[in-house]
């Protein structure tokens, strides 16, 4: 028997207030409920990195994370980087370096890029490495999701 019960979040800068299974994952939330469809789900083991999303600026990972535990913090998606206008340099960079081809990783690279980039975290490389190492993309090769990466945090 699952219950309902009610949560109230900010996702994108929105208020929202819903009813949700008490063992809904965000993914499916965020996707199904709220229509945030650049949320993907890959593995659903926390492995790929896909369901990336930010939780009050930390990268989690949607598919591990159930919705009633987003009560009372704030959500953004890869829509509300797009909202925000966070999304064009990154989404330039990705562009100019051929990062994003099939794109199902992108979102949660994406959002990754942007904390390590709010939180001052990337440097040479092998750091630039380490901190993507969660998120799997099985198109690029990663050469020019590293490139661009490194561009953003050089500039």
């Amino acid at each position: 028997m699952q219950f309902d019960i009610e949560i109230e979040t900010t996702v994108n800068g929105a208020p929202v207030r819903r009813r949700v299974k008490a063992r809904q994952h965000l993914a499916d939330f965020l996707r199904e409920e709220l229509q945030f469809t650049g949320t993907h789900l890959g593995c659903e083991h926390g492995v790929c990195g896909a369901c990336s999303v930010l939780v009050d600026n930390k990268v989690v990972r949607g598919c591990l994370m159930l919705a009633v535990q987003a009560h009372g913090k704030r959500i953004d998606t890869v829509e509300g980087l797009s909202d925000s206008g966070t999304l064009a340099d990154l989404q330039a960079a990705f562009a100019a370096r051929n990062a994003a081809q099939c794109g199902f990783c992108t979102p949660g690279m994406l959002l990754t890029v942007t904390a390590l980039l709010e939180h001052g975290e990337l440097g040479g490389e092998e750091e630039i490495k380490h901190n993507l190492a969660g998120n799997l993309c099985r198109c690029t090769g990663y050469r020019g999701i590293l490139e661009a990466v490194a561009e953003l945090a050089a500039a």
